[in-house]
């Protein structure tokens, strides 16, 4: 059958096996020095283990492949214990997979074994199921209470998001094209000043939203109109970093070269200046 599966590519990878961690299919090992797809009936296909990769390697791609079977790869993970278990299960939930969280629960219950999703999870010391979703709360940062003058909007376009947008706009000519997820202007307080002035926005979540047809959507755009330069900005957990993917395979599929900056925002709302990186695309 035809589906989405993850591609590792092998010059990229350095074996440090951080995606293994991603992945609680347990899709992916260590084989001399590389990871490797293992068994493709493990691989789901929703691209937890991309965030993980600090080197880019992975990416989801579409081909003839196994059918992902969700009862093998339940089997296998009621050896590892409940919170391997809940994990993934959680990981199914996330990502809308309805289906096959069902068929995981009835699995499970023909073996006598309740998962009760609600309760609190035991942490774990490797990377499970999707951060993206773990509830977290902390203390703002004291502000003054000096009143300021209204911070005027940098907007410059309408509309902003992915699904949305035209194909050809006049905002999109010889533009700085900056390219959100959904979250990113909520976390980072400083987006209108930092990211808009000046620059055209496009906004989507590459965890929610069809990955497929982004790619699509964004060859289309970078082929018709001429742009400076994309500025990706995402957030830091693992699903965000698809943004990344999305992104570049759409510039390669377009045939232009387009200079890529990457920014990465903390939950906290900080740019980790550190992850800013400066990508060239060749095609």
């Amino acid at each position: 059958m035809k589906r989405q599966i993850i591609k590792i590519d092998e010059e990229k990878c350095n074996g440090c096996g951080e995606c293994i961690k991603g992945c609680p299919e347990g899709a992916l090992q260590l084989i001399d020095g590389k990871a490797r797809l293992i068994n493709e009936a493990f691989c789901d296909g929703l691209g937890a283990c991309i965030g993980d990769c600090p080197l880019d390697a992975i990416t989801i791609e579409e081909r003839e492949a196994k059918a992902y079977d969700e009862r093998i790869v339940v089997d296998r993970m009621i050896e590892q214990g409940e919170n391997v278990l809940k994990a993934h299960l959680k990981h199914l939930k996330e990502h809308g997979q309805e289906d096959l969280l069902q068929e995981a629960l009835e699995c499970l219950k023909e073996k006598g074994i309740e998962i009760d999703l609600e309760e609190e999870q035991t942490p774990v010391p490797t990377a499970c199921g999707c951060p993206s979703a773990v509830p977290a709360q902390w203390e703002g940062e004291e502000t003054s209470s000096i009143e300021v003058g209204r911070i005027p909007s940098k907007l410059r376009q309408w509309p902003v998001q992915l699904y949305l947008v035209p194909i050809q706009a006049p905002y999109f000519k010889d533009a700085n094209l900056v390219i959100a997820a959904d979250c990113v202007p909520f976390a980072y307080a400083n987006f209108h000043q930092d990211f808009l002035d000046g620059n055209s926005l496009i906004v989507g979540c590459p965890k929610l939203d069809d990955a497929g047809y982004y790619i699509e959507k964004l060859t289309e755009i970078f082929k018709q109109n001429d742009l400076k330069k994309v500025t990706i900005a995402h957030m830091e957990v693992p699903c965000c970093f698809g943004l990344n993917q999305i992104v570049k395979q759409a510039v390669t599929d377009s045939g232009k070269e387009i200079p890529i900056e990457e920014i990465t925002i903390s939950i906290k709302g900080e740019k980790l200046i550190d992850d800013i990186k400066r990508i060239k695309v060749h095609n």
